[in-house]
């Protein structure tokens, strides 16, 4: 198996991500207790090519991605109450883990992988950093979703650009906003107030 410039092995975890109500104060508690950062948020924003349980989706929603050591934890707040493979945990059990991201060079026939298993396609879109997502319903295995995430150079180096603005972070800009994000302007973008 190959590894991805930040340390993670392509086909393997790269992320776990976690529901949560305040985006900002679950950041702030993933810092405080664990020092986790800096955090690099996009959004809100809706699903550019969303796509839940076969019908189009316009959550809105902000995301939240930091480091600790090679491991990506991920927060999403959705901001609405609209139907969607977040709210669908929210209702069933509450906030909390959601799903594994596995990052793949294969897209399409890792999704038909995961279907010949059993797995349904919850949710697709197209990112905000531009590569393919699809959301397999893996709960009763796992306890949680995977994301199968398209790793293209561009989003290896966007997460290998996050991933070094962890190593020996000094707690400085614990937040830093992202658009569409880009590997030089992520890791240097300050949260402004």
């Amino acid at each position: 198996m190959s590894t991805l410039d930040y340390g993670q092995p392509l086909g393997g975890i790269t992320q776990i991500a976690y529901v949560v109500e305040d985006l900002d104060a679950a950041m702030s508690e993933f810092t405080a207790l664990m020092k986790v950062g800096p955090w690099f948020v996009t959004g809100p924003f809706v699903p550019a090519a969303g796509v839940y349980r076969g019908e189009p989706t316009q959550m809105k929603i902000t995301l939240a991605v930091a480091f600790s050591g090679h491991v990506m934890l991920e927060l999403i707040q959705q901001h609405d109450t609209l139907p969607s493979v977040y709210r669908e945990k929210i209702e069933k059990s509450g906030y909390g883990f959601h799903h594994y991201a596995v990052p793949t060079r294969d897209f399409e026939a890792e999704i038909a992988r995961y279907q010949r298993m059993g797995y349904e396609l919850a949710f697709s879109d197209i990112s905000p950093r531009g590569s393919r997502i699809a959301y397999m319903d893996s709960s009763r295995a796992v306890h949680g979703m995977i994301e199968l995430v398209e790793m293209s150079d561009r989003l290896e180096a966007i997460y290998t650009g996050f991933y070094h603005a962890s190593v020996g972070w000094d707690g400085k800009d614990p937040v830093r906003r992202t658009a569409v994000c880009s590997p030089a302007a992520a890791a240097v973008t300050p949260r402004t107030a």
